[in-house]
C-alpha cells in the first residue's frame, strides 16, 4: 500500500518515491504526497520526474486495493517507468492549494447550515454541498456569515481517534452519502477551532484566512427535501 504522506501534511508539494506495481492506467508507488479523488475532492495532478532526467505528466490520481494509482496523462509512457524505478513525484500545487482552501471552506458552510449533508463536490470554479433541507437560504446573509467566520482566522487542526471511538460518536458525521473514512484503525477528525469538528480525510488549509473571500452562489432545488448551495471563491 502507499504511504500517503499527505494526511499529515497537506502543504508538502514534493516527495522522493519508488514504483512498486503498474496498474491498468498508471502507477503504484510507495509513498506519495498526491491526493486521490475522494470526499468529493479530485484527485491531484503533476509530475514524476524519473532518474533519467525526464519528465512523466500525471493527469489524476485515485485510490485503488492495490494503493494509489498516479494516473498517466500519456498511457505509453509507462514503458519508460519499470517497477523499482526512483522518482521525483511533484503535485501541481496551485491546483491544489485551491482545493484545500474550498474543501476547508466547505466545513464552515457545514457549520452554518444545521442539516444533514446528502452530497458534495468542488472543483476549480466553485464547490457544493447539498443538504437535506425543504427551504431555501438567504443567499447575502450566508455569504456574509461565512465571510465573517473565515475573518476569524481560526487554526486547523487533526485529531485521531480509533474505529470504536469513531463508532460512538457518529454524531460528529455531517454527510449521509459518506461514511467516514474507517477500516484503518484510527479516523482522522478535521478541527475548525472554536467552529467545526469531522471525520475527513481531504487535504486542508493550516488557518481558515487562507481561504479568502467567498460567494453563495446558485441555490438549487434538487428535490423535496434537498437544497443544493454552490459556493465560490472570490478570486
Amino acid at each position: 500500500m502507499t504511504e500517503e504522506l499527505f494526511r499529515h501534511d497537506a502543504y508538502l508539494k514534493q516527495c522522493n518515491a519508488q514504483i512498486i506495481a503498474h496498474s491498468e492506467g498508471g502507477l503504484i508507488l510507495d509513498k506519495t504526497v498526491f491526493y486521490p479523488e475522494g470526499g468529493g475532492q479530485p484527485g491531484d495532478r503533476g509530475l514524476l520526474s524519473l532518474s533519467s532526467g525526464s519528465n512523466i505528466r500525471i493527469s489524476d490520481t485515485r485510490k485503488t486495493a492495490s494503493g494509489i494509482e498516479h494516473r498517466l496523462g500519456d498511457i505509453t509512457d509507462l514503458q519508460a517507468c519499470p517497477v523499482g524505478s526512483a522518482v521525483t513525484a511533484t503535485i501541481d500545487w496551485p491546483y491544489r492549494y485551491r482545493h484545500m482552501r474550498m474543501h476547508t471552506c466547505l466545513h464552515l458552510l457545514c457549520s452554518l447550515v444545521p442539516f444533514d449533508v446528502t452530497g458534495g463536490s468542488m472543483n476549480q470554479e466553485k464547490g457544493r454541498l447539498d443538504f437535506d433541507m425543504s427551504d431555501g437560504v438567504d443567499k447575502e446573509q450566508l455569504s456574509e456569515s461565512l465571510n465573517a467566520l473565515i475573518a476569524e482566522t481560526s487554526e486547523v487542526s487533526y485529531e485521531w481517534i480509533t474505529d470504536e471511538e469513531m463508532q460512538h460518536n457518529m454524531d460528529l458525521v455531517r454527510t449521509m452519502s459518506v461514511a467516514p473514512p474507517m477500516g484503518q484503525g484510527k479516523v482522522r477528525l478535521v478541527n475548525v477551532k472554536d467552529i467545526d469538528l469531522q471525520p475527513c480525510g481531504g487535504t486542508h488549509v493550516a488557518n481558515i484566512a487562507e481561504i479568502g473571500n467567498v460567494r453563495v452562489g446558485k441555490v438549487e432545488k434538487k428535490g423535496k427535501h434537498n437544497r443544493r448551495i454552490n459556493l465560490h471563491l472570490e478570486d
